[in-house]
């Protein structure tokens, strides 16, 4: 692994983690839908990382020639629905009531949401602090340098 790879590293984890901040917020932001575009009550989404590996020298030094290295870090693959169950609300006067007056109501957790976008702000920040260092030393050894 490169010196320089490593803000690669970097980047991959900031931009997956403002990813999982956006879905947080989007999460909140719909915490009383009970109506979307496709017809049915909001679900909370969750955010799938997976790890990037770092290849070999070899590996990587090959698939440079190609330029289809892998430096490693995170990646978000997919972006999921949470299948738990809605839970009921009884609200007669809503246009979304059931015959018997309920409305399914979305399955998010506003202190959940907040967890969890608090966490992906606190990973955001590692991961800007490990940017940070990695700058100040490629500054210090080009000031070696002279």
């Amino acid at each position: 692994m490169s010196f320089l790879s490593s803000f690669d590293i970097s980047a991959s984890g900031m931009t997956a983690e403002r990813q999982r901040l956006d879905i947080a917020a989007e999460n909140i932001s719909n915490a009383e839908t009970t109506r979307t575009a496709s017809g049915g009550t909001y679900r909370r989404k969750m955010v799938v990382l997976e790890e990037v590996p770092a290849t070999s020298f070899r590996t990587r030094f090959n698939s440079l020639l190609n330029r289809t290295a892998s430096k490693g870090g995170v990646k978000v693959t997919e972006i999921v629905e949470d299948q738990r169950d809605l839970y009921p609300v009884y609200n007669p006067d809503h246009p979304d009531a059931n015959e018997e007056g309920y409305v399914m109501m979305p399955n998010v957790d506003l202190v959940k949401e907040t967890i969890d976008g608090m966490s992906a702000t606190r990973a955001y920040e590692a991961n800007i602090t490990a940017f940070n260092a990695m700058k100040l030393m490629a500054q210090k050894a080009l000031d070696i340098g002279k």
